[in-house]
Parts: C-alpha cells; sequence; structure tokens
C-alpha cells in the first residue's frame, strides 16, 4: 500500500514489522458507540420479554455490523487524510441518529433507523470504492460486491421502515441475513463471482487494537450503570455487597479477555498468511457474542443493585447468568481460533454457570450476582495460572 501514497492516496501507508496505529479521529467516532451501547441495554432493560430480547439482539447485530464494516474499512483508507477523516465524521452523524431511535425502532421512529443505518453502509462503501485506485482491481471488485450486497439489504431495510409490527421484524430480519451471509458466502455476485481471501488482507494489529476498544466500550457501559446506579440508592450493606460484586464482575471480565488473550490475538493475525480469514472469523463473527455477553451483564448489574434481596425472578437469572456464560461462550470460541485448543477453565466457567443457572431461583439477586463473580474470578485465575509460562 506505500506505493499508492506518493500522491495522497487516501489508503493507508504500512510500514513492514510495526503496526499502524489507531488514530485519534477512529477513537472520536467509537464515542458515538458509547451511546449505541448504552441505548441497547437500556432498551432491553425496559423491554425484557421475549419479543423484546428479539428486537434488541436484532438491533445489536445492526449495531455491531456498522462498526466492525467501518473498522475493516478504516483498517485499509488513512484516517488521517483529510476525506477519510470527514467520512468519519459523517458516519458519527448517522451513528448519532441511529442510537437515538434505537428505543422507539420497533415503533415510531423505525423509519429513521433504517435510513441512519442503510445510509452509513452504502455510503460507506461507496466512498471506499470511489477512492480506490482504478490500478487495484482486486480491491475495487470487492468494493463492487459489498456495495451491491449492501444495497440489496438496504431494500429490505427501509420497506421495514414503512412496515410495521411483525411485518417490521420480518424485513429486517431478511435485511441482516442478507448482510451477514453475504460475508460468509465471500460477496459472490454475478459477473465478479467471489472475492480472495487474499484480497482481504488487513493490518492484523490495528484489527485486534480497534476490536479491543469495542471492548472497552462495553465494558464502560457497565462501570456507568454501575456507578449511576449505585449513586441514586440508599446505601446499605446490600447494595454496598451489591456494587462491589459487580464491579469486581467486570474487573474479570476484563481480565479473561485482555490477560494475554488481546494480544496473542494481535500476534497470530499479525504473523497469519491469511489475515482477512481470520478476522473474518476471530474478530467480525466471534466478537459479537463477546460484546452481547458484556452488554447483557450491564443489564444484570442494574437489576441486582436496585433489587438485591429477595427471590432471583426469571430477568435477573437470564441476564446475571446468560451475560457471563454468552460472555464466556464468544471467549473460548476467539481463543480457540488464536491458540487452537479449548480453555479448560473457560470449560469450567461454561459449565458452572449452566449449573448456577439451574438453581438461580433459589437464590437472591445479591448471592447470584457473587456467586457468578466468584465463577468469573476462577476462570481468571486458572487461565492466568494455566499460562504463566506460555507466551
Amino acid at each position: 500500500m506505500a506505493a499508492d501514497n506518493p500522491r495522497g492516496a487516501m489508503f493507508r501507508v504500512l510500514v513492514p514489522d510495526r503496526h499502524a496505529r489507531v488514530t485519534n479521529a477512529e477513537l472520536f467516532f467509537d464515542l458515538v458507540f458509547v451511546f449505541a451501547v448504552t441505548q441497547l441495554s437500556h432498551t432491553l432493560l425496559h423491554h425484557f420479554t421475549p419479543s423484546g430480547a428479539l428486537e434488541v439482539a436484532l438491533l445489536f447485530l445492526a449495531v455491531w455490523w456498522v462498526w466492525v464494516y467501518t473498522t475493516w474499512v478504516t483498517n485499509w483508507l488513512d484516517p488521517d487524510q483529510a476525506p477519510v477523516r470527514i467520512l468519519l465524521f459523517l458516519l458519527m452523524l448517522g451513528g448519532l441518529v441511529l442510537s437515538t431511535t434505537i428505543p422507539k425502532a420497533f415503533g415510531e421512529r423505525g423509519l429513521w433507523f433504517a435510513i441512519a443505518y442503510a445510509s452509513m453502509q452504502v455510503g460507506r462503501t461507496a466512498f471506499w470504492l470511489l477512492a480506490t485506485p482504478k490500478h487495484r482491481t482486486a480491491v475495487r471488485h470487492n468494493a463492487i460486491r459489498i456495495l451491491a450486497w449492501l444495497c440489496l439489504s438496504a431494500v429490505f431495510w427501509i420497506l421495514g421502515g414503512f412496515a410495521e409490527g411483525e411485518k417490521r421484524l420480518y424485513f429486517w430480519i431478511a435485511a441482516l441475513a442478507i448482510e451477514y451471509a453475504s460475508a460468509a458466502l465471500r460477496f459472490w455476485t454475478p459477473g465478479l463471482g467471489f472475492s480472495s481471501i487474499e484480497a482481504w488482507a488487513v493490518e492484523g494489529g490495528h484489527m485486534a487494537e480497534r476490536c479491543a476498544l469495542f471492548i472497552i466500550i462495553a465494558l464502560g457501559e457497565t462501570l456507568v450503570v454501575q456507578g449511576a446506579t449505585f449513586a441514586e440508592l440508599t446505601w446499605t450493606i446490600e447494595n454496598v455487597a451489591a456494587f462491589l460484586s459487580a464491579l469486581t464482575g467486570s474487573i474479570a471480565i476484563w481480565w479473561i479477555y485482555f490477560h494475554k488473550g488481546m494480544e496473542a490475538g494481535a500476534e497470530k493475525i499479525s504473523k497469519s498468511a491469511e489475515s482477512g480469514r481470520l478476522a473474518r472469523l476471530a474478530y467480525t463473527y466471534l466478537h459479537m457474542p463477546i460484546v452481547a455477553g458484556i452488554i447483557l451483564a450491564a443489564v444484570a448489574d442494574e437489576l441486582v443493585l436496585k433489587h438485591p434481596g429477595g427471590h432471583s425472578d426469571t430477568r435477573t437469572v437470564l441476564a446475571a447468568v446468560g451475560g457471563p456464560l454468552l460472555f464466556l461462550v464468544g471467549t473460548i470460541l476467539f481463543k480457540l481460533a488464536i491458540r487452537g485448543f479449548l480453555q479448560l477453565s473457560h470449560i469450567f466457567g461454561i459449565v458452572a454457570l449452566a449449573a448456577t443457572g439451574w438453581l438461580a431461583r433459589d437464590l437472591s439477586p445479591l448471592w447470584l450476582s457473587i456467586l457468578t463473580t466468584a465463577i468469573m474470578i476462577a476462570v481468571a485465575v486458572w487461565e492466568s495460572l494455566s499460562l504463566r509460562s506460555k507466551p
């Protein structure tokens, strides 16, 4: 890519054996998604029903997809170039509209959500196509393939925006199915065929760091929930214990992901001959349950802090157990992709959390939180000890 930059081309200049840094513009762009994650957790908290959970899951998949697609594009394009930076600022505007409509996306603001989402996906990809020099045929073909698929899905997003009730849900499920399937199908299009894995090479260190920053965003939401909720309460022994348990649980989640795991992923993808394939599996797909689990854990924190006593109801059990469980499932699969083996500590944690869920109704929300936190601490300590002699 260095050869493309003498005349101000918008692709990053890559230096051998040096990671491409995450730019300040990218960090600024990510701030929009702090708000998006907050909106998702609050929407789930206020609509914690089977249909509400399905709707929030769909909205989460959309938020994640628009963010990760942008991450791929800024892995290639240089956000320090003014046109790329302006693109990110425009995407921030779209992201703010997207985020503000989340609570009422299945109500009166559905069309606004659809327009914001489709505009971000199609607009960013069209910019990438226009920014690609004509001699970079493989890259241009990739952009054309993706643009074709996103234009197709945009039709279903907009139709869903005009529809109401279950019809909107069905249109948007179809739109997401098109987008998620297209990546798995390597964006096959008539006349251009499949994209090659070689054409999807990424700068591994940058990709790993960008996804790690989204984990920080999600964890930041848990801390905001804990602090804001705790500040509004009358401080009792139960509330203080619930607050300490929630905070310790977040620290354990951070430790499990970042202690060697993040660095191992960055090293693996940087040295991989098929960095695009690994980025698609480990960072595009397998990070979804990791982030979703952290968001669900934030919902559990608020439920437990507000009602630490009595018996645990269904939504408290699902959030308090399901959040860490979903996180561990995503993490064990992510580490399998980068290390090639299953972490025994994570298997223990998954089994222990599943057993806890079976018995959870006999526990108070506080003791349920303490038990799930203890399991996560055990996983973190076990993994740390087992990897002491490994890089």
